[in-house]
């Protein structure tokens, strides 16, 4: 008996979770070599496990394209006065599908659009005490507009939710 509510409860998780493919035929549709292009600006907030706001963030953003290649050059300016760059280097894989890589990123990034939505997951370095540590990046990101982008990361250290991150990210005027 005990192996049929578990094989239960594993089917009504996995019903509940959230496919890319949940987003097809959403518009407006999310091209990331048309949406990350020029100047833009992202403002943000990280939140430690409770909810609790830590940090909070604006980043410039230089998108340049060519081909299947992309390049975002970031430069966050954090509250507590630090600046941080993250180059990444992006690469159109499929119709739908994207890898890139960046200096503080472990391996590479794997993400496949759908309708509006993008759904992008890798590790990050990021600092820990006096070194640094890897954790789990879970991004959904999702174009409101040709102009607006929303981007909501699940942050996860040894399959435990740690954090989250809130990101709006808009066309520079």
């Amino acid at each position: 008996m005990k192996k049929w509510w578990f094989a239960g409860l594993t089917l009504l998780l996995s019903a509940c979770s959230t496919q890319i493919s949940d987003y097809d035929g959403v518009e407006p549709q999310l091209a990331l070599d048309e949406f990350f292009v020029g100047d833009l600006v992202a403002y943000g907030m990280v939140q430690d496990r409770s909810g609790k706001v830590t940090q909070r963030f604006r980043a410039d953003i230089v998108a340049t394209w060519e081909g299947n290649e992309g390049v975002l050059d970031e430069v966050f300016y954090w509250d507590d006065g630090r600046e941080q760059t993250r180059v990444w280097e992006i690469t159109k894989t499929g119709p739908n599908s994207y890898e890139g890589t960046a200096g503080d990123v472990v391996g590479t990034a794997r993400g496949t659009t759908a309708g509006n939505a993008l759904h992008w997951v890798y590790q990050l370095e990021v600092p820990w005490r006096d070194s640094t540590i890897a954790i789990t990046l879970d991004d959904w990101m999702f174009l409101l507009d040709e102009n607006r982008l929303v981007n909501k990361t699940e942050m996860r250290k040894f399959g435990f939710r740690v954090g989250e991150i809130t990101i709006f990210i808009e066309r520079k005027e």
